[in-house]
């Protein structure tokens, strides 16, 4: 970031509240996938704030003050915006802290807690949040995800062709987000994303927030880049979001609790596929540092949901005896 924005960025947050930019300071406070960058402002009478930096080139902020606006009056756990310069790409935020969820997994029942505080803050997204105002998660959108694996990841990255079993794979997974009810999605809920202030759970980073699959935000939680819970943990988990949902109205009796759960499969396998191929991106064209060395961590969830879709069975062979290996061999030939 240049020095001339940063200046331009504390002359903005000074001239906010009323004061000379020498009266403030800006200490970086994180950043990440993006190319937004964040700053803590200090007050003179001690008190913070949060000041985001958005390039307008590089980053739409409009969605972000949209939906969070809405989120807050609709009573739910997000920022407060206290102003806007979508001109510049300036934010000014309520602080929220440094701690995001994950760095509160420190035992099994602790991170077993987190996860159900988490599941119940989706469960008021899904009951207060109207979906009509956010974009479609329709096919066309899930369809563009999932190719970023076999472009990124298999031709950018591998030098791999996607096997035969791909386009009925890529289909299935369409066709089972699909086949679910429309409810507000984050769509990136995960434990990075999810701050801890005084025991509150509260979302950040939503401004890619679609109307979609009942399961998809559940899935970034539980199929995450911080855990790997086994099959029966999962299966719990699920069937706890799932008898809340039916409680409340948001799943038809109609699906099996065993449907369910198929559906939750699938929709990790889809987004473990995107995220795969996010990372090669991320890597290839934005030149973002770290992120290749969590692969086999979503090789792991993608083999885990796999595993619980028998009708994908060549598509699962061929993840464990080419991918697998072929991943492992890159990643130590750029180690070495």
């Amino acid at each position: 970031m240049s020095s001339s924005r940063i200046d331009a960025l504390t002359q903005w947050a000074a001239q906010h509240h009323g004061l000379a930019p020498a009266h403030i300071q800006l200490a970086p406070a994180g950043g990440d996938a993006s190319f937004r960058r964040y700053f803590r402002l200090t007050l003179p009478d001690g008190s913070t704030r949060i000041v985001m930096d958005a390039p307008p080139a590089q980053e739409d902020s409009a969605p972000f003050v949209a939906i969070g606006k809405r989120w807050h009056a609709a009573g739910l756990a997000v920022p407060c915006i206290y102003a806007s310069d979508l001109d510049e790409g300036f934010l000014l935020l309520e602080d929220l802290g440094d701690t995001p969820l994950q760095d509160t997994f420190t035992d099994p029942d602790s991170t077993r807690q987190r996860h159900l505080e988490a599941m119940a803050l989706i469960a008021q997204l899904q009951n207060r949040a109207d979906p009509a105002a956010l974009p479609a998660y329709d096919e066309a959108l899930l369809g563009r995800e999932l190719d970023l694996f076999p472009e990124w990841c298999l031709e950018r990255w591998l030098g791999l062709t996607a096997p035969e079993s791909w386009p009925a794979l890529r289909q299935a997974l369409i066709h089972s987000a699909l086949a679910q009810p429309v409810v507000s999605v984050h769509r990136d809920f995960d434990a990075m994303n999810l701050m801890c202030q005084d025991q509150q759970l509260t979302m950040i980073d939503f401004q890619d927030a679609v109307a979609g699959p009942l399961s998809y935000d559940l899935i970034s939680l539980l199929r995450g880049r911080y855990c790997r819970f086994s099959a029966s943990q999962f299966a719990e988990l699920v069937s706890l979001f799932y008898q809340q949902a039916r409680q409340e109205g948001r799943l038809l009796r109609t699906t099996s609790e065993a449907d369910f759960l198929v559906q939750c499969h699938a929709m990790a396998a889809q987004r473990s596929l995107k995220v795969l191929g996010i990372f090669c991106r991320l890597t290839l064209r934005d030149a973002k540092q770290g992120y290749l060395a969590r692969l086999p961590h979503f090789l792991d969830h993608l083999e885990d949901s796999l595993a619980a879709l028998p009708d994908h069975r060549a598509f699962a062979e061929w993840a464990s005896s080419v991918l697998r290996p072929a991943i492992m061999q890159r990643l130590a030939e750029q180690s070495a």
